[in-house]
């Protein structure tokens, strides 16, 4: 919200302590345990989280919140109500926090919140190596892709206008497709090209900007997913470090190679100008992806997938790679 960029090397770990700080003070509360001290912190932590909520609703520049991802998708107005209801509860709390009795003796809570910290930790390594353990995501296996990329039955999609916008004498003007100016010449510079929001639909799909491009550029999204039997895709975002997944990535190769399974190489990097990576994985087919989707679709860098017909029947990260190749042994 803020541009702040030069924390962006530290937001996942911000992230990782701070779900641990809300699961330890939480399972404080319910133990009653230093109750002068928590509930000073969590005083503290709904304030910060109901102003930055608020400044997130009440200023438009965040839709949803996040908070708990697509199992529990949150607008901006729902997450700041949510935390003026948590901020309520702990200003109930807060004026009684020396009078709560801890439930269980100071040793036996050290080691329940000890085991929590463990625990918070311990999952959160495991879904960060692996794949989310409950996955919310129109990615998730069983889903058909291609039926995920479409709109509901009878929804109204978004209505949008095309917006250029050129830059004459030094001043900046927007125009539609049907309202360009009358004296349109090369004297009026490009500046940029966007979509404008002129009516909300009332249901948007699932996926919405996942596609699959050749080096040439080409569209080849439902043509590869709605193409009949077995395919494998090989998600790489930003870069892959030669030697990583080596081995383990070409006996894959082999293997879909032994049952007549393609595999295909889905990357945000531009295809096609002899980058590393393609010459690493040379017997892939190389397709472009924006990088949003495939960070979204792909929760490890790099995972697998393995399509059939559209549907995704399995997916692997890559410390999972024996694993997968196991599964696509046992193809027919």
């Amino acid at each position: 919200m803020w541009h702040w960029d030069m924390l962006n090397n530290y937001t996942l770990s911000f992230s990782i302590i701070m779900i641990v700080f809300e699961i330890i003070a939480g399972v404080a509360v319910l133990l009653g345990w230093k109750m002068n001290v928590f509930s000073w912190l969590l005083l503290l932590l709904i304030l910060f989280f109901t102003f930055l909520t608020g400044y997130a609703f009440l200023s438009g520049k965040v839709r949803e919140c996040g908070c708990f991802g697509d199992c529990i998708p949150l607008l901006a107005y729902q997450s700041f109500l949510k935390d003026l209801a948590l901020l309520l509860l702990i200003v109930i709390i807060f004026p009684f926090r020396n009078s709560i009795k801890p439930l269980v003796k100071p040793a036996t809570a050290l080691v329940i919140l000890l085991f929590s910290t463990i625990f918070s930790f311990a999952l959160q390594k495991h879904v960060l190596t692996h794949l989310p353990i409950v996955d919310c995501l129109p990615y998730r296996i069983g889903n058909n892709l291609p039926q995920k990329m479409a709109a509901p039955p009878g929804s109204i999609p978004d209505s949008t206008v095309i917006l250029f916008t050129y830059a004459k004498d030094g001043k900046q003007s927007s125009f539609t497709t049907d309202n360009f100016p009358t004296d349109f010449d090369d004297s009026y510079k490009f500046i940029k090209r966007e979509d404008k929001l002129v009516r909300k639909g009332t249901s948007t799909a699932a996926i919405r900007d996942f596609a699959l491009q050749t080096a040439s550029g080409t569209d080849t999204t439902f043509l590869l997913l709605n193409e009949p039997g077995y395919k494998l895709f090989l998600f790489i975002k930003d870069e892959y470090l030669p030697g990583s997944y080596d081995v383990q990535i070409n006996r894959i190769i082999d293997k879909a190679a032994s049952h007549n399974v393609k595999v295909f190489l889905v990357t945000n990097l531009e295809i096609g100008k002899g980058n590393a990576l393609e010459s690493t994985f040379s017997r892939l087919i190389p397709l472009r992806a924006d990088g949003t989707a495939i960070k979204t679709a792909a929760r490890y860098n790099p995972t697998l997938f393995l399509i059939h017909t559209g549907t995704v029947i399995n997916k692997w990260s890559a410390p999972d790679f024996d694993i997968a190749l196991e599964s696509i042994s046992q193809l027919k």
